[in-house]
């Protein structure tokens, strides 16, 4: 294969450069490479096709759009239709009444959200209220706020001084507390929470951590940002996920799901207590942020067609529906000697770890495991010590074994003995 120009995010391109899987075509959970060959999606794409590949919908009502108003800006007072519709849509489905900032991706998202949070303090009178709280295993994405937030180390190393963050264990609602107050709550601007931790390794949260994080905002005055762009759009069986544990969080970041992947689009859900120092009259404080692209006509017509399609198939309600029946799939994995653990149950997602010891013996033997599941014709996500599957919301119980079988015959070209049952 030809030395390719393109660089890949988060490859070894040493290796990647003359040695593509160069994907040419999807339909539904399928996709194909440049030579025919058929794969499972076992991830959506990169945890977004919750509606599946090739939806002619979605192409009819992005053509429809750039055929009146491809792009415009909506910066200062300028809107389109496709926006304000977008943004109201949202705004009904919320888990509190909000407001929409939209952005161009995940990344974005997260980086408004801990831009406004500091800004919201700054606002009230109490600059101070700068420090950013996250977890270990979690994931926000790539921008600056998104690096130092992240809480798996290889992500941030590197870098030089990243912006104020402080990671807690993200199972741990004890050392949150704790270290709220060593901080002072007054110091303390937010804490950005995945409902579930999903590049992380789809670490589900344990009973009553939620609540209690919420319960400790609520009572110091700590915005809750939730970072939902993965869990949304139905991959935890609601509309953001965040619903399963019934607290309102100050703001909720999305991306992926909004769209199905089919257009880059995100945004910032931010309740009414956070816009009001912006929103209440003429005059008020400008926040002096947000993307060339936010509000994108074509992005936001994508994200319209696809929600129809997520509601009138009842693929939010599905992603809970099947979450069972993906870890019972996934369960029997468990018996293979060299896996740790299998985890999920919380959405349709799911992750085997592989034993904690490999590592030292076998640095990239998770990345060899992904490979060698490929090879069975089937796609997970490598991660630092598991492979993960999230499915578009399409799938069913027969796509379900199949990826059990790819990730069983992955393993079994690694060695080891098994009692995985077929």
């Amino acid at each position: 294969m030809a030395d390719t120009r393109l660089w890949h995010p988060y490859a070894d391109m040493g290796a990647v450069r003359g040695a593509e899987l160069v994907i040419e075509r999807a339909e539904d959970v399928w996709v194909w490479d440049a030579s025919g060959r058929r794969y499972l999606d076992a991830t959506a794409g990169l945890w977004y096709a919750n509606v599946g590949h090739g939806r002619a919908e979605i192409r009819a009502a992005v053509a429809a759009q750039m055929q009146r108003l491809a792009a415009y800006p909506a910066f200062f007072d300028l809107a389109n239709a496709p926006a304000s519709e977008l943004a109201e849509a949202l705004a009904e489905r919320a888990p509190m009444p909000a407001r929409v900032f939209l952005t161009m991706g995940g990344s974005d998202g997260i980086d408004t959200a801990a831009k406004l949070a500091r800004r919201y303090w700054w606002e009230l009178g109490e600059p101070e209220r700068t420090v950013l709280i996250s977890r270990t295993a979690s994931y926000h994405g790539t921008h600056g706020f998104g690096t130092a937030l992240g809480g798996m180390p290889s992500n941030r190393e590197g870098f030089g001084p990243l912006p104020q963050t402080v990671q807690v264990r993200h199972d741990s609602l004890d050392e949150l507390r704790a270290t709220v107050e060593r901080l002072g709550a007054e110091r303390v601007a937010a804490v950005f929470l995945e409902p579930v931790i999903g590049a992380g390794g789809v670490l589900p949260p344990a009973d009553g951590y939620i609540e209690g994080v919420a319960e400790l905002c609520e009572r110091t005055g700590i915005l809750l940002v939730v970072d939902a762009v993965i869990c949304a759009f139905g991959r935890l069986g609601t509309w953001f996920g965040i619903e399963r544990w019934g607290v309102e969080p100050a703001m909720v970041v999305f991306a992926k799901g909004v769209t199905s992947g089919y257009l880059p689009l995100g945004g910032v859900l931010v309740c009414e207590r956070v816009a009001e120092p912006f929103w209440h009259a003429p005059g008020a404080p400008v926040f002096r942020h947000g993307a060339t692209y936010a509000g994108h006509p074509t992005c936001c017509a994508a994200a319209l067609a696809n929600l129809r399609i997520l509601e009138r198939e009842g693929l939010v309600a599905r992603g809970r529906e099947l979450e069972g029946e993906l870890l019972d799939a996934l369960a029997p994995l468990a018996g293979h000697e060299l896996v740790e653990e299998v985890r999920g149950g919380v959405g349709t997602m799911a992750a085997v770890e592989l034993r904690r010891d490999l590592d030292a013996a076998r640095p990239k033997v998770v990345a060899e495991l992904a490979r060698a599941v490929r090879a069975a014709g089937v796609l997970v996500r490598p991660g630092a010590a598991a492979v993960s599957v999230s499915p578009p919301l399409t799938a069913g119980p027969e796509h379900f074994s199949l990826i059990r079988e790819g990730i069983a015959r992955g393993l079994e070209s690694l060695g080891g003995r098994t009692a995985v049952a077929a």
